[in-house]
């Protein structure tokens, strides 16, 4: 019996109490309610649509798309072979710039050497300086890539460079060491001495990809495969800074 009445002499008094304490008293509630939604709700990720409107009046939410590529039919694959095909797509995208680079340091070190040369002594004097700049500028990139990145590296510089890794090395610096790299290479079942072959196995799937790039489709093609942006890798120099250095007479 008390307990009704202390329940009744509850609600008799919010009855009694003024409408605007009552409205106040429900603003702050709500506010605070709106407050703790607030802090709790997740952030809010991805970018807002646009919007236009037609000859009606009405409201047409907008979005662009970015643009995917499109696999030609007869394609057949099994898993093995896909997974291999991306991760050759995702090791293409990283050391291809290098070979890139690579080409024109070689044409700069060719045009060098045919200007300015004369004598064996310079001629062995400015490779070294040109092998020294160039572990100072890809030294820690070449290090940190895998072995078959390093293979594909090769694979692109023969097709860029036109000259095996064999006949790079018997080049510009000497057979002796020309033969120890391969011998080392054939130690990983590499052959230096291999010519890059456009129409054959891998090579040939590399081929593609540089068509890819080439035709400057390469942004969509990754995207179609990885669902993100290809992250790009970024050489800060393309050139070399070493000259010719001729001895005081």
């Amino acid at each position: 019996m008390r307990k009704k009445a202390l329940i009744l002499l509850v609600l008799s008094a919010a009855a009694l109490l003024p409408a605007e304490g009552l409205r106040a008293q429900n603003a702050d509630v709500r506010k605070e309610v709106l407050e703790t939604a607030r802090q709790a709700r997740r952030p809010v990720r991805g970018e807002p649509m646009y919007f236009e409107r037609d000859e009606n009046g009405d409201t047409v939410f907008m979005e662009t798309l970015d643009p995917v590529w499109i696999f030609p039919k007869g394609r057949r694959m099994r898993d093995g072979d896909w997974r291999r095909y991306y991760k050759l797509v995702f090791n293409f995208n990283k050391v291809y710039p290098y070979a890139l680079v690579g080409r024109k340091m070689m044409a700069q070190v060719d045009s060098t050497i045919a200007a300015d040369v004369s004598k064996r002594s310079e001629r062995n004097r400015y490779i070294n300086d040109v092998e020294k700049e160039l572990f100072r500028l890809f030294e820690k990139d070449i290090r940190n890539m895998t072995i078959t990145q390093g293979l594909v590296l090769m694979r692109l510089v023969d097709r860029e460079c036109g000259m095996s890794a064999y006949e790079i090395v018997k080049t510009y610096e000497s057979g002796f060491a020309a033969n120890f790299w391969q011998l080392v290479a054939r130690l990983f079942s590499q052959n230096l001495k291999t010519r890059y072959d456009p129409s054959k196995g891998e090579d040939a799937k590399i081929e593609e990809l540089c068509k890819i790039w080439d035709s400057g489709q390469w942004d969509p093609f990754y995207y179609s495969i990885f669902m993100e942006a290809p992250r790009k890798t970024v050489i800060q120099q393309e050139t070399l800074d070493s000259e010719v250095r001729k001895k005081n007479r």
